[in-house]
């Protein structure tokens, strides 16, 4: 974890960093974030660059240095890009359809299972299936 501490973080533009006793607070497009850091750690923020450093080599030191550049970093990401993530669906037979914010799924059972998502996720589905197999 150590070496993922060293790092440091870039804070893109529209994107402002608050540190104030040991309280991260990060402000984007997408909305605030608020993070309570160790007071061992010592974060600083100058010309768009979040730095954080330790003040010896102990290993609960080195495990907090990693944890707490991780949680800033994913804050960092979270108001400026948000959070996305891509699943793929693999099997003969299989398919997913949405309708606004319910998914359904046939996925080989005898009725097609319905999941409901709230507001704030947005899903988008999409069917690539190869129109020219190659068969050897």
């Amino acid at each position: 974890m150590s070496r993922i501490g060293k790092l440091p973080i870039q804070v893109p533009a529209g994107v402002t960093v608050t540190i104030k006793d040991s309280v991260v607070t990060v402000k984007g497009p997408k909305g605030e974030l608020v993070q309570a850091v160790n007071p061992a750690i010592e974060v600083s923020f100058e010309a768009g660059v979040l730095t954080l450093t330790r003040p010896t080599e102990s290993k609960e030191h080195r495990a907090m240095h990693g944890l707490y550049r991780s949680l800033i970093n994913n804050m960092v990401l979270g108001v400026s890009d948000g959070y996305k993530k891509e699943l793929e669906l693999v099997g003969v037979g299989y398919r997913v359809s949405n309708q606004g914010n319910v998914i359904e799924f046939s996925l080989g059972y005898t009725h097609p299972i319905f999941m409901g998502l709230p507001e704030e996720v947005k899903v988008e589905t999409k069917s690539e299936r190869n129109q020219n197999p190659i068969l050897t």
